[in-house]
């Protein structure tokens, strides 16, 4: 069980490190057609049916771009289709979330002090919350209010904070905001796997067959690109927020996710403008940095979590038990409440330390027992905490640390199969 936990630390990193690569891609095509999009510029000898064009230069070559309102009069032989970027991306985001929050349910995912959950009510709620968020966000769409694209605007911006404000009242704040996250790519990656290409697919098919295409498709694939193009920074934002405290372990943590949405249309209408050639609207980073600011101050309220009475007073779990019981416990505790609690604590005593690293607490049984195997990917087999060693914790200490852990988890199998 302990190389397990070796192996399933090295596929998350794996399955992260292709999250991000994809992400990139996907990402770096969008904001390039858009901005592409936006730039184009009107030519005497367009084609029938062209819209504008465009010169660009990289690497030493030049290119010639045109855009069709519609599609042109014939199908080329070649056409390349921008798709894969944005469905391995939500692929290897939901493999993560499995890998992170799923099967670390308990540590990362499940707050007893919020909704006192089964690991599989937990699950659920993660799995189910995704689905239901694109239907109400479709439905929406194909309503009346896709001819209202302003006001569908302010709706999404209203489902996404009442998300954000219901994921905080089940979750931990880090997967509150994590899920958010996972919400939105949600719907972006439907949009382009169930609106946009469907669509295209549309149009090439009329081409094909000798049809001329209607432009509706078009108009409605611009829609879903549009909410798209706005919902981008913020989820980045929201996949980064894991690793800081003071974005996620704040009470109005919701509300901070909310101001994040606002930043993402802001920056992106500078940029929009700028590329559509329609001003320079400096007044927006203005009003980035209004918002960044309340962003700060709000995450100077303190942290929502249990106080340390209540976390000794909370029952363990089984896998809790087995490493609470395990041999060596007792001495492997008062290593981590020496070496790494000053700063995995409810009140941090370590200079310049003023949230626990990734709010993860190491200060009672229940704390060191439910992080078990990050203690030991950490501290025992690596020596990445602490941080440069800052608490001199020594090489006997990280061997005891890592024997308590086999120990434990020698006694888990035992536990999973019942024999």
């Amino acid at each position: 069980m302990q190389d397990l936990a070796i192996m399933w630390d090295w596929l998350g990193f794996a399955v992260r490190w292709l999250h991000v690569v994809t992400a990139m891609a996907w990402i770096g095509s969008s904001f390039y057609f858009i901005a592409l999009d936006l730039g184009l510029r009107k030519a005497p000898d367009l084609p029938p049916g062209a819209h504008g064009e465009e010169w660009q230069v990289h690497g030493g070559g030049f290119y010639h771009i045109r855009k069709y309102l519609v599609a042109p009069d014939a199908m080329p032989e070649h056409l390349t289709w921008f798709k894969w970027e944005s469905y391995t991306t939500w692929l290897s985001g939901a493999a993560l979330l499995m890998i992170v929050y799923w099967a670390g349910a308990e540590l990362f995912l499940i707050d007893p002090a919020k909704m006192d959950l089964s690991v599989w009510q937990a699950i659920a709620i993660s799995a189910g919350s995704l689905t239901i968020g694109w239907l109400v966000y479709d439905f929406l769409c194909k309503s009346g209010l896709g001819e209202r694209p302003t006001v569908l605007m302010l709706l999404l911006f209203v489902l996404l904070v009442a998300m954000a404000w219901g994921y905080d009242q089940i979750f931990t704040g880090r997967a509150a905001l994590l899920h958010l996250g996972a919400f939105t790519a949600t719907i972006m990656t439907a949009n382009v796997f169930l609106i946009i290409m469907p669509n295209q697919r549309i149009v090439v098919a009329d081409l094909k067959a000798g049809r001329t295409p209607d432009a509706k498709y078009g108009k409605i694939a611009k829609l879903r690109s549009t909410h798209n193009n706005y919902l981008t920074l913020p989820v980045i934002f929201l996949m980064l927020s894991n690793h800081y405290p003071l974005a996620f372990a704040t009470e109005y943590n919701w509300l901070i996710a909310g101001l994040v949405f606002l930043m993402g249309v802001t920056i992106r209408h500078y940029f929009n403008t700028v590329h559509a050639g329609k001003g320079n609207p400096h007044w927006t980073w203005a009003v980035t940095v209004i918002l960044f600011i309340a962003v700060m101050w709000l995450s100077t309220a303190p942290l929502r979590q249990d106080s340390l009475q209540t976390s000794e007073a909370l029952p363990l779990s089984k896998t809790e038990q087995v490493f609470a019981n395990a041999a060596g416990f007792s001495e492997v505790r008062d290593i981590v409440q020496g070496r790494c609690s000053m700063c995995h604590a409810r009140a941090p005593f370590f200079d310049g330390i003023r949230r626990a690293p990734k709010n993860v607490l190491l200060e009672t049984t229940k704390d060191i027992t439910a992080a078990a195997r990050l203690i030991y990917l950490q501290a025992g087999v690596t020596t990445a905490m602490p941080p440069a060693n800052v608490s001199f914790m020594e090489e006997l200490e990280r061997r005891k640390v890592a024997a308590w852990y086999r120990a434990g988890a020698n006694e888990l199998p035992i536990l999973l199969t019942g024999k």
